[in-house]
């Protein structure tokens, strides 16, 4: 959870009051306490409950780096052995890039027609 100081915008951090405030202060009473504190001004807001947040993050649906769903239309096949052992096909998609430097050689991406595996070699 990410807090702002309502006085200056600058984030707030969690410290605890110290133990040493002296009895005459206005924070004597709040000795030991946890507060929301500004580095940048005197603003603070001490914490007097527990309080938690709780978020489930919602994952992506990711696409192939190269293109997606649609990077696989129109591409040529070859014969070539699937590396999935339950699958055993012999034939797959496959497109070449040169993705590292110019003096070595392409690399082939390949998706099997039969369980979709992806690899490259």
């Amino acid at each position: 959870m990410l807090l702002f100081c309502p006085a200056c915008s600058n984030t707030l951090t969690v410290s605890r009051v110290p133990d040493n405030v002296p009895e005459n202060s206005a924070d004597a009473a709040l000795r030991g306490k946890n507060r929301f504190e500004c580095r940048s001004c005197p603003y603070q807001y001490v914490l007097d409950r527990r309080y938690y947040e709780r978020k489930t993050m919602k994952r992506k649906e990711v696409e192939d780096v190269l293109g997606g769903k649609d990077a696989w239309e129109n591409v040529d096949q070859t014969e070539v052995q699937c590396p999935n052992m339950q699958c055993g096909g012999d034939r797959a998609y496959f497109y070449q890039i040169q993705i590292r430097s110019a003096d070595e050689p392409m690399t082939s991406f390949f998706k099997c027609t039969k369980c979709a595996k992806q690899w490259r070699e």
